[in-house]
């Protein structure tokens, strides 16, 4: 089973803290059992809402990105739980599968639904909490994408008939600015003329979240459970009659190939500045050591660059004020060049488990030296 155990950051990560940008962390490189990844998360809200963490062992590989919005509570939640489920279901089932996933992002929605259910009356912001969740997991040659809202999975592949990489979508992108997840949410909601308005320069479901799919905003699910909505339906005095939102996971099967070299996981944070292609190019032309981090700074450029600042200027800026030029971004790079050396996920490496979980705040972490939670075997 896996459990939480709490031990000082350095342990987990080395003596890494991020250099001179107080808000960012990484992690250079470490090993899992298909090849070497890297992590890196740079916080830009008051309190960060993005959640990473990486576990690893000779079988199998699981990664999580969760983009919480509202606050930090929905994000942390997945990140004491989701593994833990990802781990009890794939026991009892004797094996991972797209099924185990769906169970466990299931059974860690239901959970939080409980939390809000016992606490939402003396914090009722609780209930319009949520976050995405995009989980990826590696195991007999199988690579499984799941995923809740606007994080991406992003594979980067060799073309078999030259030396070009491809940058393959893996995710699909929840979110209503896109068209297709319109007519999708509308279909589902065929009576409901304002499901869906453009306001604020954005569509929005009912004029007040972009994502269509998530764990918590349970006002938005369960809007039974909330008896004055309207303080948390700021931007619309439509009461509703059924849940706006689901937690229904999309999730691929990918039988991993000799040409598939690496898959960048990350929050929408990366992908409002980097395109598919930019990112890949980015991890095919550098080194691997602090490859994530390269990519995180490379979005804070371009930011930067949109309003004619350089990367300098953005990192003094302090947290909170920051999230006007970025948002928190949150990126794990996983390479897959040892993924054909043996069945069930074994390599020649022979390593124990193990997990790294990015800080649960990294101003916090970087100022004080926090200590936050590790899933370990």
């Amino acid at each position: 089973m896996l459990e939480c155990c709490y031990r000082p950051l350095e342990r987990c990560f080395g003596s890494e803290t991020g250099g001179s940008d107080a808000l960012l962390w990484h992690m250079d490189l470490k090993q899992h059992a298909s090849g070497d990844y890297s992590i890196a998360v740079v916080q830009a809200n008051s309190s960060l809402e993005d959640q990473a963490q990486v576990f690893t062992s000779p079988q199998a590989t699981f990664v999580g990105v969760y983009d919480g919005h509202g606050g930090p509570e929905a994000s942390r939640f997945i990140t004491n739980n989701l593994f833990a489920y990802l781990h009890k279901f794939t026991s009892e089932q004797g094996g991972l599968s797209a099924e185990v996933i769906k169970r466990a992002f299931g059974a860690t929605e239901n959970d939080f639904l409980r939390l809000v259910k016992q606490s939402w009356l003396e914090q009722p912001h609780i209930a319009s909490v949520g976050s995405c969740c995009l989980v990826g997991a590696i195991s007999n040659g199988v690579l499984y994408v799941a995923n809740l809202g606007d994080s991406r999975a992003v594979l980067g592949r060799r073309m078999t008939s030259s030396s070009t990489v491809f940058a393959e979508r893996l995710s699909t992108d929840h979110n209503v600015a896109f068209e297709e997840v319109r007519k999708e949410v509308r279909a589902m909601h065929p009576d409901d003329s304002t499901i869906v308005v453009y306001t604020r320069g954005v569509w929005r479901i009912k004029g007040i979240i972009q994502v269509s799919r998530s764990i918590g905003d349970v006002y938005l699910k369960k809007p039974e459970l909330v008896r004055d909505p309207f303080p948390l339906l700021h931007a619309s005095r439509v009461p509703l009659k059924k849940a706006v939102m689901t937690a229904e996971p999309s999730i691929l099967t990918h039988k991993l190939r000799p040409e598939d070299l690496f898959v960048i996981f990350a929050s929408d944070g990366l992908w409002e500045q980097l395109t598919d292609e930019a990112a890949v190019e980015i991890v095919l032309k550098h080194p691997r050591t602090g490859i994530a981090k390269r990519l995180v700074r490379a979005a804070i450029e371009e930011a930067a660059r949109k309003r004619q600042m350089r990367y300098d200027d953005i990192r003094r800026i302090e947290k909170g004020i920051r999230r006007h030029f970025h948002d928190d971004i949150t990126v794990v790079v996983i390479y897959l060049d040892q993924q054909q050396s043996s069945p069930g996920g074994n390599s020649t490496n022979h390593f124990a488990s193990d997990c790294t979980s990015a800080p649960m705040d990294i101003y916090s972490f970087n100022s004080e030296g926090e200590s936050t939670p590790c899933i370990t075997p």
